[in-house]
This record gives C-alpha cells, sequence and structure tokens, in this order.
C-alpha cells in the first residue's frame, strides 16, 4: 500500500487534532460550508464538548488576518453556535484564542 504524502497544511491540521483530542469528545475535520450553487469554505476543525462547538482555522504561516477573515466567514454561515474560534499557526505551534 502506497501512502500519499501529507501536505503541510494537513501536517499541521493533524498535529493539532493529536493535541487537542483528549480535551473533546467529538472532533471533525476538513468540513465544506456551501450553500445551494457553490463551496463557501472549508472549516479545518470542529470540536465538540458537553455539546458546545469549537472552532479551528489552521495556518502554515502567522496569518492572523487571514485566519480572522476566514473564522468570520465560518460564523456568517455555520448553523450552530459557537463557543469559541481558535487560530493555529503551524511554523511557530501557536495557538490562539480569536474574539470574532
Amino acid at each position: 500500500m502506497i501512502k500519499a504524502k501529507l501536505i503541510k497544511h494537513d501536517r499541521y491540521v493533524k498535529e493539532l487534532v493529536s493535541l487537542i483530542r483528549p480535551n473533546y469528545d467529538s472532533i471533525s475535520t476538513h468540513i465544506f460550508l456551501s450553500n445551494n450553487k457553490r463551496v463557501i469554505g472549508e472549516i479545518d476543525i470542529v470540536a465538540e464538548k458537553n455539546g458546545k462547538i469549537d472552532v479551528f482555522e489552521v495556518k502554515c504561516s502567522y496569518r492572523i488576518y487571514k485566519a480572522r477573515q476566514q473564522l468570520r466567514k465560518i460564523k456568517k454561515y455555520l448553523d450552530k453556535p459557537i463557543n469559541n474560534f481558535f487560530f493555529y499557526c503551524g511554523s511557530a505551534n501557536l495557538l490562539h484564542l480569536i474574539n470574532i
């Protein structure tokens, strides 16, 4: 069996999932948001604990502005209430709580 090499972003997503897994009941990755006609965006990680949802945006480099834009879009289109928004910079291994 041949294993495909993960791209850098997917390695960082996998790394973050392994770090946060003990703190959550369930974790989903790479969730596409779409309306009837087009894809609006992708949520890197959605984690749930005790009915509360946290959303994580993963970036390879420290581009917090882009992460904040993506998280705002997710908040606008996701139909569930979100407890916290997080930004994870893979290259610096930093996790930030983001106020939206």
